[in-house]
């Protein structure tokens, strides 16, 4: 395990280790050093066509540093060892990897064991090309109806013997509509792929023979053979055989037979194998390296701020009613909200008894559960709740029944009675009531006085002279 972290951890310090000697360094974050092409990289990505939150370079500046510090942080607190992260960009590092390499020899054998194991189940036989028209009749069918199925395919034979064209006689009449709709044309096939009955009257034919009605265990049949002639060789399949194994992931499997391969001939880890080539692809291409680069700070940072901020924030309760304390008045409406449930019952009665069950429970958000539990079991459903708080225009049956707009309720199949219960709201009850938004403002200002912190505890500089060359050089 150690030896797989100490090659993870020499693949990305090679990163930051390959900048060329033309390469200035902008900034220095905590003591490591940030190159110019490697800051230009980032802001330009973070400035590019489609992005809506374009930065100045020098608004960009604080940003880029704060992320820095983050991963910093994350790397000192230890999230660069976690098993969940390492599994991360391990399987980054393959899909990174993957893709680049190929096994030309491996697609070459694959294709040749497909073409053989097909050329095998034919056994020799000849492909064959038809076209057949169908009469179905059930196996337990009576013998009415056995009747008029030969009946029907005797008709359908003399039409044909008479000189009638076989494609359109299919299209008419034959119970095969999938084929019907090509004249009844199967296409070419070989030994196996039809029923046994069916596969036995086609290779009694010769191209262009027609056969005389015989049943097979889906009813009756009418076959013309169009050709007939040996399985082709490899090569005359081989370009579509391809193309199969393609659309099925041969180039992933070929990538993993040509990675196992070279790390057991090599005596190492695939992991280990895997290393030394994603080291030297991003030794060579630039914008790789920096995309893997940031990938693993971003995952770093990802992980820290979510363990030690965002989730910590969601569940503080108390921290965001205090937060929401301290400003009421960023959260309040412009307009009066209702809050309340909207209950749907089979019938009045049950509405009613509802609304007075939950009359006395101040705490509006157990209404629902307690209504769901005293009237719906689990094989009869009588009610349905939507709990919430809705302004004018949210919902169209709370806009009638309690902002007075004009209309009918809509009422569901199983459910055809509706009514609302609840109260109207001038201003929030408490942070609950507009929860979403102070949980989301409440986790951006923990993260704040966190990245205050780390400014605190982490040095950086920023070279100016080299900072007014970025993108004009």
């Amino acid at each position: 395990m150690k030896k797989t972290i100490l090659a993870v951890g020499l693949v990305f310090a090679a990163i930051s280790g390959l900048a060329q000697t033309d390469d200035p360094v902008v900034m220095t974050v905590n003591g490591k050093p940030v190159t110019r092409s490697e800051f230009e990289y980032s802001f330009n990505k973070n400035n590019s066509e489609g992005v809506v939150d374009k930065k100045e370079l020098d608004a960009y500046v604080p940003l880029f540093v704060n992320f820095k510090m983050k991963v910093a942080a994350a790397i000192d607190a230890g999230y660069d060892t976690l098993t969940s992260v390492r599994n991360d960009l391990k399987s980054y590092r393959e899909q990174m990897l993957l893709p680049t390499i190929t096994d030309p020899d491996f697609v070459e054998q694959q294709a040749i064991l497909t073409y053989q194991n097909t050329a095998a189940r034919f056994e020799g036989q000849d492909m064959l090309t038809a076209s057949h028209i169908l009469v179905l009749m059930r196996q337990d069918a009576s013998n009415a109806e056995q009747a008029s199925a030969k009946a029907r395919i005797d008709s359908i034979y003399q039409v044909l013997v008479g000189g009638a064209d076989f494609a359109e006689v299919a299209r008419s009449c034959s119970d095969d509509k999938g084929s019907a709709e090509k004249g009844g044309s199967l296409g070419q096939f070989g030994k196996g792929m039809m029923i046994p009955d069916f596969e036995n009257a086609a290779y009694q034919l010769q191209p262009g023979q027609m056969s005389t009605p015989f049943k097979s265990t889906v009813g009756w049949h009418i076959i013309k053979l169009e050709d007939r002639h040996p399985f082709e060789p490899y090569e005359f399949h081989r370009e579509s055989i391809i193309k199969f194994l393609e659309s099925r992931g041969i180039q992933q499997a070929a990538a993993n037979h040509y990675v196992d391969s070279m790390a057991n001939l090599r005596g190492i880890s695939r992991d280990e194998f895997i290393d030394e080539k994603f080291s030297e692809m991003i030794a060579n291409d630039e914008e790789q390296k920096f995309l893997s680069q940031e990938y693993y700070e971003g995952t770093l940072m990802y992980e820290i701020v979510k363990n030690e901020i965002w989730e910590p924030a969601e569940k503080d309760e108390a921290g965001q009613a205090s937060f929401y304390s301290k400003n009421k008045k960023k959260y309040a409406w412009d307009s009066p909200r209702f809050k309340g449930i909207i209950i749907r019952a089979k019938d009045k009665d049950i509405v009613d008894k509802a609304k007075l069950l939950i009359r006395k429970e101040k705490d509006d958000s157990k209404w629902g559960r307690m209504i769901v539990e005293k009237f719906n079991t689990d094989s009869v459903k009588v009610v349905r709740i939507e709990h919430g708080i809705f302004k004018e225009g949210d919902n169209k049956n709370i806009d009638i029944m309690q902002f007075g707009k004009d209309g009918q309720c809509s009422a569901l199949k199983d459910f055809p009675v509706t009514d609302s219960y609840g109260r109207m709201l001038k201003k929030p009850e408490s942070f609950r009531d507009v929860k979403a938004q102070v949980s989301a403002d409440y986790q951006t200002a923990k993260e704040q006085e966190w990245v205050e912190e780390l400014r605190r505890k982490y040095s950086y500089t920023v070279n100016e002279d080299v900072l007014r060359t970025v993108n004009n050089h």
